[in-house]
């Protein structure tokens, strides 16, 4: 009669490593997407926060302020919270700042927020809280996020006329996306 030592054995300590690999490969592509969707969510609340803050300090305040990309007029080099200048001498405030995006960034280079006149991009908020265009117009009311990782994954900033916003997903609920 053989004894046989406890433990596993070669063999099988090897077939569990191929069953947690292949669950690994079938998970993985899953888990990605749900971090870019998480990565997506967050970002688009701190913006929205960040609306919300410059249109509080506008009423609060009493005068206009901003929120507009840092670099080049582009959205996805992060964006500012300033206080505007009316009168002279007027040093403006940052009060807010948002570095680059990446991997998260706005369609079409976030110009939906822009004058007619002008390429110039940014939301104001005049005194009574209202949201304008840099020019003063107000033209668009929506901000387009993609993921460099996720091409399919998508949300949009909407901008109601009461000065609310809120985040939809098209992939799930395309009817009031529009």
């Amino acid at each position: 009669m053989t004894t046989k030592d406890g433990g596993a054995s070669l063999l099988e300590l090897m077939a569990v490593v191929l069953v947690v690999a292949i669950l690994a490969t079938i998970t993985m592509p899953m888990l990605q997407h749900q971090i870019a969707n998480r990565e997506m969510e967050t970002l688009a609340r701190r913006f929205i926060s960040h609306a919300h803050f410059a249109r509080d300090q506008a009423l609060h305040m009493g005068r206009t302020v901003y929120i507009a990309p840092r670099f080049r007029n582009d959205w996805n080099t992060g964006w500012e919270v300033k206080s505007a200048c009316s009168k002279k001498p007027c040093a403006e405030k940052t009060w807010l700042m948002q570095e680059s995006i990446s991997p998260i960034f706005f369609k079409v280079g976030g110009k939906q927020f822009s004058g007619p006149n002008s390429e110039q991009r940014g939301i104001l908020f005049n005194a009574a809280g209202a949201a304008k265009t840099a020019q003063g117009g107000f033209v668009a009311n929506r901000l387009v996020l993609g993921h460099l990782k996720d091409r399919e994954l998508e949300r949009h900033l909407i901008l109601g006329s009461g000065g609310r916003w809120r985040i939809c997903d098209p992939q799930q609920d395309a009817k009031s996306c529009r």
